[in-house]
C-alpha cells in the first residue's frame, strides 16, 4: 500500500484541481423505473457533446470530471449529475415533471452560531425565529420572502389579509370576517407544483400548526416568512412538502433551548415492516452464505480459496471475506487477502473508502488512516477528503495533526482555493473542530500561535451524535429514525426527493449526514435504510459513527458498517437506546 508525506500534499497546488483532463466515455441506461425510455437527451451542459437513448433506453457519451451531465425528455424530470472522478456508469432512472424548485444559492460567508443569530435578532429585520433554529433569511440556501414589523398593518383581521398580495407565488384562500373560517388556507405555489392546491403548514413561534391559526392576534406578529422551496423546507419533512409560513410573534420566548421532534411532526406511525439482518441475509451471494456456515478457519479458507478463483476481479467479494476472517479472529489471514488484492482497490477513492469504513468498524484504526491518506490525495479538492484525514488522525492519536487539518481547510476556504457551504458541510466541520479542541485542548495547543482557524461556535448539545457517512456520491436511500414510542421521521437521499442537497454534496465533495439526539425521552430508538442504488448497479457501504455522551468528558463512539445491495425493501439497520428528539442538521 501506497504511503505518502500528507504535509506534501496540503500544498496549495495540489488543491487547484485540473477538471477535463481525463476524457473518458460513459454509458447506461436510462429507465422509468421499469422500462427503458427511448429519445432521452444526454448532454454534457455547457458543451456541444450531446446523445440519444436508443430504443432500449442505452446511451454513450464522452465526458471529463467535474463535467454536468443533464438527462432531459419532454414530460420528465431533468436529471442533472456532476460527473466525478470514478465515474464510468450513470443508469438514471426518470420520474414526471411534476415540481418546480427554487435555485440554491451560495455565497462565501462566515458562519454564524444559532446563539450569534439569536443575539442579532432585534436588530437585524432579516432573521426569523423556526422551530429548528434561527435563520438568516439572506443567507439562507435558496430565495426566503420576509415581511417585517415596519411593513406590518395592524389593521389586517387576519392572516390572511395580512399575506394577501404580499408575496409572489402566494396565494390566499377565504378571508378575515368569518365567512371562510372552516377554509382558509394560505397556498405556495412553488413548494410543491404549479398548480399546488395544498395548504402550508405554520410554524408560529416554533410551534407547528397544520390548521390555520385563526386566533393568531395580527397585532402581536412581528414578522412573517415564506418558505417555499426545497433547501428550506426539508427540515419538516412530508408536512411541509407544500410550503412553510413562518411567524414570529413581538412576545415570542426567542430561546432556542427545545429541538423539534421531527417525527412527531409527520404523525406517522412504524408498522414493524422493516426487514430483519436475519432475512437480509438471505439474499446473500452464495459465496457469502458459504463463508459463514463454514465449520471452521480452515473450511472458511478452502472456501475463499474455491471462490477466489471466480471473484478474482471483485472488489465486494474481496471486502465480504476480509469482514468475515476479521470476525472470526484470523486477522492474518484477512490481512493476507487484502495485500494479494490490493490492486482492485488501487486509485479508486469509492472502494477505499470502503475498506476505510470496514478498518474503523473493525478498530484498525492505522490501517484507516493509510487510506484516507490514499483517498486525500486522489481527492485534494473534496471538503470530505478533510474532515475524513482529520477525523482518523483523531482517531490514532495525533490530535495536533487533526486540528492543523481542520485549520488548513478554512485557511483554504478563506482564500478562495476550497469554496464555503454554510448549509451542509461547514457546520459539520465546525463541530468536529470544537469538539476536537473542547475534549483534546491540551494536545493542540499548539495551534494558539495559529493566524488561522476555523471559526468557532459554542458547542451547546448534549446528548447522542449519529454521523452517517456513504462511500458512493451516487448512492439513493432512505433513512428511517423510529423513536421510542414508535413514530418515524424520514431523511430521503434521492434525485426524486432531494435533488437540491445532492447537488450540493456534488459541488462542495462530502457524503455525510448528521442526527443529534438530546435526553427528553429516553428509550430505544430504531435505526432504518431502504437502499435505492448508486446508477452502477453495485453496493454501497453506509457508515454510521455513534458518539455518545457528546461533548462530555466520558464521550465514547461506535462504528458501524453496513453494504448496501438489497433495494427498495426497508430494512433495519441499529437500534439505539438513549433518550431524545431528533434533530436534523
Amino acid at each position: 500500500m501506497r504511503k505518502y508525506v500528507l504535509s506534501i500534499v496540503l500544498t496549495l497546488s495540489l488543491v487547484v484541481f485540473a477538471f477535463g483532463q481525463d476524457k473518458r466515455q460513459l454509458k447506461g441506461t436510462v429507465t422509468d423505473g421499469k422500462n427503458p425510455i427511448e429519445n432521452v437527451s444526454v448532454q454534457v451542459e455547457g458543451l456541444s457533446q450531446m446523445a440519444l437513448t436508443d430504443k432500449k433506453g442505452k446511451y454513450q457519451i464522452e465526458v471529463a470530471t467535474g463535467d454536468l451531465i443533464s438527462f432531459s425528455f419532454t414530460g420528465l424530470k431533468t436529471i442533472r449529475i456532476k460527473i466525478e472522478d470514478v465515474t464510468r456508469i450513470l443508469n438514471p432512472v426518470m420520474i414526471p415533471d411534476i415540481t418546480e424548485l427554487d435555485e440554491v444559492e451560495l455565497t462565501l460567508r462566515k458562519r454564524l452560531s444559532q446563539k450569534d443569530l439569536a443575539e442579532d435578532y432585534p436588530a437585524n429585520k432579516r432573521i426569523i425565529k423556526t422551530a429548528w433554529g434561527f435563520l438568516n433569511t439572506d443567507r439562507a440556501a435558496g430565495r426566503v420572502q420576509i415581511l417585517t414589523e415596519d411593513q406590518i398593518n395592524p389593521a389586517n383581521l387576519c392572516l390572511l389579509d395580512l399575506v394577501r398580495g404580499k408575496f409572489p407565488g402566494v396565494s390566499v384562500v377565504g378571508n378575515c370576517n368569518g365567512i371562510g373560517i372552516t377554509g382558509g388556507a394560505i397556498l405556495i405555489r412553488g413548494a410543491h407544483s404549479i398548480n399546488n392546491s395544498i395548504a402550508a403548514i405554520y410554524d408560529i413561534d416554533g410551534q407547528i400548526f397544520t390548521d390555520f391559526p385563526w386566533w393568531l392576534d395580527i397585532n402581536n406578529v412581528k414578522r412573517v416568512a415564506i418558505f417555499g422551496n426545497l433547501a428550506t423546507t426539508t427540515l419538516y419533512g412530508g408536512l411541509g412538502a407544500s410550503g412553510v409560513v413562518v411567524v414570529n410573534t413581538v412576545g415570542a420566548n426567542l430561546k432556542n433551548e427545545e429541538f423539534i421532534d421531527h417525527a412527531r411532526l409527520r404523525n406517522n406511525f412504524y408498522k414493524n415492516d422493516a426487514l430483519i439482518r436475519e432475512k437480509v441475509s438471505n439474499n446473500w451471494p452464495v459465496y457469502k452464505k458459504d463463508l459463514y456456515t463454514s465449520k471452521d478457519s480452515e473450511d472458511a479458507k478452502t472456501i475463499y480459496n474455491k471462490y477466489s478463483k471466480t471473484y478474482s476481479n471483485a472488489p465486494y467479494f474481496i471486502l465480504d471475506a476480509q469482514s468475515y476472517f476479521v470476525k472470526n479472529g484470523d486477522s492474518d489471514f484477512a490481512d493476507k487477502i487484502i495485500s494479494e488484492n490490493f490492486h482492485l482497490f488501487d486509485f479508486n477513492p469509492v472502494l477505499l473508502k470502503a475498506l476505510a469504513y470496514q478498518y474503523e468498524a473493525q478498530g484498525n484504526y492505522d490501517m484507516a488512516n493509510q487510506l484516507y491518506k490514499d483517498i486525500f490525495i486522489l481527492r485534494p479538492n473534496y471538503g470530505q477528503s478533510y474532515i475524513d484525514i482529520a477525523k482518523s488522525y483523531r482517531d490514532i492519536g495525533r490530535a495536533k495533526q487533526a486540528a492543523t487539518i481542520f485549520a488548513r481547510y478554512n485557511y483554504l476556504v478563506e482564500v478562495g482555493f476550497m469554496e464555503l457551504d454554510t448549509i451542509g458541510l461547514m457546520p459539520m466541520m465546525n463541530r468536529e473542530f470544537n469538539n476536537l479542541l473542547a475534549l483534546e485542548r491540551r494536545a493542540v495547543m499548539e495551534m494558539a500561535n495559529s493566524k488561522k482557524k476555523l471559526y468557532l461556535a459554542k458547542e451547546e448539545f448534549k446528548g447522542t451524535r449519529l454521523l452517517f457517512e456513504w462511500n458512493d456520491g451516487e448512492a439513493e436511500f432512505d433513512l428511517q429514525f423510529v423513536s421510542p414510542d414508535k413514530r418515524y421521521s424520514l431523511w430521503k437521499h434521492s434525485l426524486a426527493d432531494n435533488a437540491e442537497q445532492i447537488a450540493m454534496e456534488k459541488n462542495f465533495g462530502y457524503n455525510i449526514k448528521e442526527e443529534l439526539i438530546d435526553n427528553s425521552l429516553p428509550g430505544t430508538w430504531q435505526i432504518n435504510v431502504k437502499y435505492h442504488g448508486n446508477k452502477s448497479l453495485t453496493p454501497t457501504y453506509l457508515k454510521a459513527t455513534v458518539y455518545y455522551d457528546y461533548g462530555q468528558v466520558s464521550q465514547r463512539k461506535e462504528v458501524k458498517v453496513f453494504k448496501l445491495s438489497l433495494k427498495d425493501v426497508n430494512q433495519e439497520l441499529f437500534p439505539l437506546t438513549v433518550g431524545s428528539k431528533m434533530v436534523s442538521r
